[in-house]
């Protein structure tokens, strides 16, 4: 893949002003766990993404519906543009409120058995929280990690969390289907470029994971965006120009 695809628009609108939501946050938080968090802020918005502290996030879950389904497994990588640091990284089985249904099983291979000596949920909050403290979250796919947190969150202590994310997904759309060839493929009837994990890595040359393993999956989307900022955006890019 060559590095003459740049992302020309933000992937932003700007719209949310993170750092005042978190000082907000930090007042009205119940929970001192969800407090420090907030108080942990986040980079400005101008900061470059050379000088942004990431951790890569990824959830095994029950199904796909927050309102309804469960986290089981947690797997994060903190990370920066120049290095990944495995040796923090953290991994979580997690055990669900409701008893898990073959289709998840099959799905993420996590069964009964494995979470006989799963953390319950509302243990993992404090490590987890001070984990994701001054970084800015990385993940493939938004719609899994964000409202799965929220949700879990608030059945446990009654309020949930809010928080900017990099969506290398989201990333991997703006580059294979929204460009005019991609359109012009369209038309033509020509089925666009999976944008799934593995399938985006691919395109870049990184090596091939197994799936479905929480902490293997957070490994791979960090250094898919290493490989996005290298190929298609730039260390000087303001976090936030990508940021959710």
């Amino acid at each position: 893949m060559s590095n003459s695809t740049p992302i020309k628009t933000p992937l932003s609108d700007g719209s949310v002003d993170w750092l005042l939501n978190f000082e907000r946050g930090a007042k009205q938080a119940s929970s001192a766990f969800l407090k420090a968090y907030y108080q942990s802020s986040v980079p400005a918005a101008d900061t470059p993404l050379s000088r942004v502290p990431f951790l890569a996030m990824d959830f095994e879950t029950t199904g796909l519906d927050a309102s309804r389904d469960e986290i089981v497994s947690i797997g994060v990588v903190p990370f920066t543009l120049e290095r990944i640091h495995y040796s923090q990284s953290k991994h979580w089985l997690v055990k669900p409120i409701a008893p898990l249904n073959a289709d998840s099983v099959v799905f993420h291979g996590i069964t009964h058995r494995d979470l006989d000596e799963a953390e319950d949920f509302e243990n993992v909050i404090e490590p987890l929280l001070k984990v994701m403290a001054g970084r800015v979250l990385v993940v493939h796919y938004r719609s899994i990690e964000r409202p799965f947190l929220y949700r879990a969150l608030e059945q446990r202590i009654n309020e949930g969390v809010v928080f900017p994310v990099v969506d290398t997904m989201a990333i991997e759309a703006s580059l294979c289907r929204s460009s005019m060839w991609a359109r012009i493929k369209q038309k033509l009837g020509i089925k666009p470029e999976s944008i799934r994990l593995g399938d985006s890595r691919m395109r870049y040359g990184l090596p091939n994971y197994p799936s479905h393993h929480a902490l293997t999956d957070a490994l791979a989307t960090a250094e898919l965006f290493q490989a996005e900022v290298a190929y298609h955006l730039s260390p000087e890019t303001p976090i936030g120009d990508i940021w959710l």
